[in-house]
């Protein structure tokens, strides 16, 4: 699953994006990989990982709705549906 989002573009500025990644990992856990910054730079990555998909899922909304909070905007989304 992946979620991206980007901040309105300003004038003296390029816009700033948080994109979420859900992945399984080798061991049958969970990954969610956050990454974010400034648009045309190099972001920031963190990565946290879960024993379970719902756990995940879980953890995606929250970041999801904390950044929706923030100003961003769900530009693109694939993959499992969330919950609003």
């Amino acid at each position: 699953m992946r979620v991206y989002m980007q901040t309105p573009a300003a004038e003296d500025h390029a816009p700033r994006y948080y994109q979420l990644l859900v992945q399984e990992d080798l061991l049958e856990g969970w990954t969610l990989i956050r990454e974010w910054g400034q648009q045309g730079s190099p972001g920031r990555v963190k990565r946290d990982h879960f024993a379970s998909l719902e756990a995940t899922l879980q953890a995606c909304i929250k970041v999801r709705d904390t950044q929706i909070d923030k100003g961003y905007q769900v530009v693109f989304s694939k993959g499992q549906e969330l919950m609003p």
